[in-house]
């Protein structure tokens, strides 16, 4: 018997850019069978820096182990070939625009009469209620929206900036993932389908959880404060830079300025985090000074702190990142050096737990990607091969599917599954 978790769950899934496929991605990693529904021309990503043969960097990292079925969703022959897929899966993975799945058929409560197993996920820009429904939305636009553009804390020429990394849509590929495996356990026990829904808000304000929080008797009348400064602000014409400035924050001035931080070193910059006042008590030991604060032997916090911070900047500075690290590893401290991300490609940390995946790709050659995100005993999570060459699967899917060898022929020709 298979220990691979969702081994023998078929996954349709309708996915473009990354949320929806990297969902499915996980899934395939765990043993699903994930059949990706991309239009003629090929899923959006395939064509962002291509690399040849239908293939991209984009397309790679989070389309592998499944497999592909071009189709012309409106074509004439499609609801013939959905419906015998839909009869054969257990999810069905979407990231549409807003009305198009209705459109198509593909809501969940469209499908459950029919088909009462099966699970429908999807994942929108701004949740499925709301005035904002109905609005287009991408991760860029998404974590301006929610706020976590600003909680990045990234500027570019004088305003708020996302980082590299879309990580709302990462973070929404985990919970629909995490949804899809708790609707296929309920459906264990109580034999019916249902309906996930997440969002790139949702997942945007789960990454700020720790500032989603009102403790109304304290922070209402700053919050409203604010919100009666910042209309006027804005009225006014002040700077977006200190509007963020402006904004009421819970951190105290000791995780601020000393404790959990960055730092310029002798040589690159290091990361500290001490979160307990033993671990603060540590670390301003290491770096040979003291803070009375620690102790409350201190009446003025904020003009303490912004002198001490000047002193420690000093003495961080005077050595290299490494003299730091080691000097801090062996109290006990947690810090790191602040790495670039092409450096944590041959980092030996991640290598020894196999969080990267190293293989010969057929089409790019030799290429290093993510390995399954967590670990299951037995096997349960292990990278699939690359999605076969687009459109080759075509026959082979339609034969899986049921059709008849005329009829496999007949939808061949008449175009809907015929790749461009």
């Amino acid at each position: 018997m298979s220990e691979r978790p969702f081994d023998g769950v078929t996954v349709l899934e309708f996915g473009h850019f990354i949320a929806v496929p990297w969902a499915g991605h996980m899934l395939a990693d765990g043993g699903a069978h994930v059949i990706k529904i991309e239009p003629l021309e090929g899923e959006p990503s395939r064509h962002i820096a291509p690399l040849g043969g239908g293939e991209s960097r984009h397309f790679l990292i989070r389309n592998r182990g499944k497999h592909s079925l071009p189709l012309e969703l409106r074509h004439a022959d499609a609801r013939e070939i959905l419906d015998a897929l839909l009869a054969r899966a257990d999810v069905v993975l979407a990231n549409m625009r807003p009305g198009l799945a209705a459109e198509l058929g593909l809501e969940y409560e469209q499908l459950a009469a029919r088909f009462p197993r099966i699970i429908v996920g999807s994942n929108t820009a701004f949740g499925v209620k709301g005035p904002d429904a109905a609005l287009a939305g991408m991760d860029y636009v998404v974590q301006a929206r929610s706020g976590l553009m600003v909680t990045g804390g990234r500027t570019k020429d004088g305003l708020p900036a996302t980082g590299e990394s879309p990580i709302a849509d990462y973070m929404a590929a985990t919970l629909l993932a995490f949804g899809v495996a708790s609707a296929l356990y309920r459906r264990e026990r109580t034999g019916r389908g249902g309906r996930v829904d997440t969002s790139l808000l949702m997942a945007a304000l789960a990454l700020q959880n720790n500032l989603m929080v009102r403790v109304e008797k304290l922070d209402g009348p700053r919050h409203e404060d604010f919100r009666g400064w910042l209309e006027q602000a804005r009225r006014g014409g002040i700077p977006f830079a200190e509007q963020v400035e402006r904004m009421p924050r819970n951190r105290v001035a000791a995780s601020q300025m000393i404790y959990v931080r960055t730092y310029a070193t002798k040589d690159a910059a290091l990361a500290v985090a001490c979160g307990s006042t033993s671990l603060r008590r540590k670390f301003i030991a290491a770096v040979g000074h003291e803070d009375p604060a620690l102790d409350g032997k201190v009446a003025d916090v904020d003009t303490h702190y912004a002198n001490l911070k000047r002193i420690v900047d000093a003495t961080i500075a005077s050595r290299t990142t490494r003299e730091w690290q080691e000097l801090l590893e062996k109290r006990g401290v947690p810090a790191s050096g602040v790495a670039l991300p092409v450096e944590i490609l041959d980092d030996p940390q991640p290598a020894a737990n196999e969080m990267f995946h190293r293989y010969d790709h057929p089409i790019v050659g030799p290429l290093t990607v993510l390995g399954p995100p967590l670990q299951l005993d037995g096997a349960g999570f292990v990278p699939g091969p690359p999605t076969a060459p687009f459109g080759s699967e075509a026959r082979t899917i339609l034969e899986w599917a049921g059709f008849a060898p005329r009829d496999v022929e007949r939808l061949l020709a008449g175009g809907a599954v015929t790749p461009r």
